[in-house]
């Protein structure tokens, strides 16, 4: 099992309408800072915050899945479906851009948070689909509560929500002391960002706001162990897929 850590200033940076919404990129686009550039069809990815408001305006998408993942907060959504939207926290909004589609975000506080990802399905053939839009409230995911472990499936195979591009997504609430495990399968990667919490992933420490790359060659254990009051979130992924992928 590789273990990759990264540190703050190892991951981009970005913001938008005049710094009122700001982004840490653990994945960001070339010229940004990130030094992760995609793990495997997982293309993108920004953490936003706005203390108050802030507004993205218009702007077209192509092939891409895109979520917005709102901790705190709302995001508001427009798009030239004709879909005007608000989720609040724990929600969840999805666009499959397909043959292409143009939107609008803002993010409102207070103290607003909130993921933009990108997944990469095979583009060629995701071009010819029609673009989609769809909304999920936090309560219609599946959350399983144990021995101290909160687990919330974003994306995977108890989720409302289909995708295209393989993919698992969880938040991951772990209260202290505990060691949370899970399996990596072969062929597999995991990125997981630490949005609070102190602890280890294996042999390797994390703190709050750091970034991890694990891969596994063959099925292998990751497990979490928590110093501090932890929350994780947690996105697995082939780490090659069998389609040509967009060169970055």
């Amino acid at each position: 099992m590789l273990i990759q850590r990264y540190n703050v200033e190892q991951q981009g940076v970005g913001q938008f309408d005049g710094g009122k919404i700001t982004e840490q990129k653990p994945i960001g686009f070339p010229g940004e800072g990130s030094e992760v550039k995609r793990v495997g069809p997982l293309f993108y990815w920004a953490w936003a915050k706005s203390e108050h408001e802030g507004y993205i305006p218009l702007h077209p998408h192509q092939g891409f899945e895109i979520i917005t993942y709102v901790i705190s907060g709302k995001a508001e959504h427009g798009d030239s479906l004709g879909t005007r939207s608000i989720v609040g926290p724990g929600g969840l909004q999805v666009m499959q851009t397909g043959s292409g589609v143009s939107h609008e975000e803002g993010f409102v506080g207070p103290d607003m948070q909130g993921f933009q990802i990108w997944f990469e399905p095979h583009l060629r053939e995701a071009l010819r689909r029609k673009p989609t839009y769809q909304q999920f409230e936090h309560e219609e995911f599946q959350i399983d509560v144990h021995d101290g472990v909160r687990v919330k499936e974003i994306l995977g195979d108890d989720s409302p929500v289909a995708l295209e591009t393989d993919v698992h997504m969880w938040d991951i609430h772990i209260s202290h002391p505990f060691i949370y495990k899970q399996h990596i399968g072969k062929g597999r990667s995991v990125s997981i960002l630490v949005l609070e919490g102190r602890g280890r992933i294996n042999e390797t420490s994390y703190e709050a706001k750091e970034f991890f790359v694990i891969e596994a060659s063959e099925l292998e254990e990751m497990n979490i162990q928590a110093e501090a009051k932890t929350r994780l979130i947690v996105i697995e992924v082939p780490t090659t897929v069998t389609y040509p992928l967009y060169r970055k």
